[in-house]
């Protein structure tokens, strides 16, 4: 014999001090589960799992033999969110034990108003044993008052009275426990849980009795599958720092040339690129550093590097116009030997401080001249220092201090920054100031649209048609940065969109997963009152070549199939694609007909449900 208790609510009221605090449900059935016919005393095999997610679960063993199963759920929102299984769960209970805090009104409101006649559609009606108990203190100057017509404690606190009409209203026992001493849970609380465990086995044992002696077998009722498994969509890694590594390979759009003091050309690189890695060539291409640094960078600068001409440019003297890199002459010899080696590491990004010592000793074959570029590079760089102080040859040292150091992170700097920049596209009528070398560097379609035989190569202007000014600062932040934040599931969509236009896959699946989590995070209340078509979702999805989240949303249609069905917008699909929504909806059309047959079968007059 076993007994189903299902416990609902949280009894600690969200003080910070009450969180720790057992609950009501472990306490009783950790310490005062008293086994009456039973001289030893054995307490429980207390054995937690986790079988469904809404609902913690305990096992005990009272009265000699009697399993209990307690699914204790402290959570009203994950009640709600892990709806099909609640209800599955609270339309099998023995007894049912409603808690609440008497110092949280609005949770008892609304579990008053929303949750309450929602259980009692699920039992159909109260022949459940229920219990409601009313934990705590309540928080008022004056002490609480167990008087029913007494209005003293309003406010935030729950009054007596109105717990008591709760219990009126469902025909449950009501109990007020100031405290989870062992008075209140053991002899309060646990006599009548208890006197319900004993009246649930008396009953449970008769109908066992009524089984076996009736003539007629019961048919079960038809079983509910679970809905199917929605697919999953992935987002492919990375490519930030490949792609500029590739644009150093490429030399496509460099604006500054390095070069040794005999004049012979070192490397080719982009201001942009250096200035992110370091304030040093921020103060050598004539641009203002952030903060107060003082004389060391521009020092630095002097003693390292010097422009052909006497006179850095200032980077507003240069925007938008197509002028011939800059040579900056190396005045370090060490450093000018190694310095495309250097390069490649800035662009590569930040898991290549070991391979830079490897490659520095390959080509100087000198440990002397590797500490001095790398005490130079520790000048140059904004970085962590200790990572040069390691020698080169020390593995196991540099392992530990190397972090995720990067000389080129991200180019946020110069996101919506005029400095360096050398295109402006007209979006809504506002100016977005851009750099090419950036665009060409993550974006195919803007490469082979500067570099080919089009308008937009040599204009300085460029018009974008079709795409909102937020949509495509967006697009412009993923290009920059590798990230992006949208703040609506439409914007998202609108990025989307934009992505698929500039062929921007990765985009694409950030966007998609996006939409994805956020609708999953949708409770059914929310998706039946949403003014959000998700049929419209699914039809720009499906336009745009995004087949992934197409097939995504057409399952999510067909897994909240009593929801979309009722909605105008379902009309808008195809045939063919309603035809697969009948096919994979939940729950399905075989269920509802052998509900309908199985309902039929036990209100005919050939058989009598005793459940029903």
């Amino acid at each position: 014999m076993s007994v189903r208790i299902v416990a609902l609510g949280n009894e600690k009221g969200g003080f910070e001090e009450s969180l720790q605090e057992p609950d009501l449900i472990t306490t009783y059935f950790g310490r005062h589960a008293i086994i009456r016919h039973i001289e030893e005393r054995r307490l429980l095999g207390f054995a937690t799992h986790i079988t469904f997610p809404a609902f913690v679960e305990y096992q005990a063993y009272v009265f000699g033999r009697v399993r209990v199963l307690i699914h204790d759920c402290p959570s009203w929102e994950l009640f709600d969110n892990d709806w099909y299984r609640s209800r599955n769960i609270v339309g099998l209970a023995d007894i049912i034990v409603l808690k609440y805090s008497v110092n949280d009104k609005t949770t008892f409101q609304e579990v008053k108003d929303n949750y309450v006649p929602m259980i009692k559609r699920i039992l159909n009606q109260w022949t459940v044993p229920v219990i409601v108990a009313a934990v705590g203190t309540r928080q008022s100057e004056s002490p609480p008052c167990s008087c029913p017509l007494c209005t003293s404690d309003k406010g935030s606190c729950v009054p007596f009275y109105e717990g008591l009409e709760l219990s009126k209203d469902i025909g449950a026992a009501y109990l007020e426990l100031h405290s989870l001493n062992d008075f209140n849970v053991g002899k309060y609380f646990g006599g009548v849980l208890e006197y319900f465990i004993i009246q649930c086995l008396k009953q449970k044992s008769s109908q066992k009795k009524k089984k076996r002696s009736s003539r007629p077998r019961l048919i079960p009722p038809p079983r509910l599958k679970e809905p199917v498994k929605l697919p999953c969509l992935k987002i492919e890694p990375s490519r930030y720092h490949c792609d500029l590594l590739s644009l150093f390979y490429s030399s496509l759009c460099t604006d500054v040339v390095f070069s040794s003091k005999d004049g012979q050309e070192v490397a080719r690189a982009h201001k942009l690129v250096l200035c992110t890695a370091s304030y040093v060539f921020m103060l050598l291409f004539g641009l203002e550093i952030p903060g107060n640094h003082g004389e060391l960078p521009g020092k630095i600068a002097h003693n390292l590097f010097v422009i052909e001409k006497d006179i850095a440019l200032n980077s507003s003297q240069t925007l938008l116009h197509n002028s011939q890199p800059v040579r900056v002459i190396i005045l370090d010899s060490l450093l000018c030997a190694c310095f495309s080696e250097v390069l490649k590491f800035i662009y590569a990004g930040t898991d290549s401080w070991d391979e830079l010592k490897s490659v520095l000793w390959k080509k100087l074959k000198n440990l002397e001249e590797v500490r001095q570029v790398l005490e130079t590079l520790k000048l140059l760089f904004k970085c962590n220092t200790k990572i040069f102080y390691s020698s080169a040859i020390d593995h196991q040292t540099s392992k530990r201090t190397e972090q995720s150091q990067s000389c080129c992170s991200s180019l946020s700097l110069f996101l919506k920054n005029p400095d360096l920049a050398d295109v402006i596209f007209k979006v809504q009528g506002i100016s977005i100031y851009a750099h090419k070398a950036v665009l060409v560097a993550r974006c195919e379609v803007m490469a082979a649209m500067f570099s080919g035989n089009y308008a937009e190569t040599r204009a300085c202007h460029v018009p974008i048609h079709g795409v909102s000014k937020e949509t495509f600062l967006s697009f412009l932040e993923y290009l920059y940065t590798d990230s992006c934040c949208t703040a609506s599931i439409l914007q998202a969509m609108a990025l989307l969109i934009c992505a698929e236009m500039y062929q921007i896959h990765r985009l694409q699946q950030i966007c998609e997963a996006y939409i994805v989590t956020q609708l999953q995070s949708m409770p059914s209340r929310e998706l039946i009152s949403t003014n959000l078509s998700i049929v419209n979702l699914f039809n720009k999805a499906k336009f745009h070549n995004a087949t992934r989240l197409s097939t995504w949303l057409l399952h999510f249609i067909a897994s909240n199939y009593l929801i979309f069905s009722q909605k105008l917008e379902f009309q808008e699909l195809s045939d063919e694609e309603q035809a697969f929504v009948e096919s994979h909806r939940w729950p399905s059309s075989s269920y509802l007909q052998e509900l309908t047959e199985y309902r039929h079968h036990v209100h005919s007059g050939r058989s009598r449900c005793i459940l029903m």
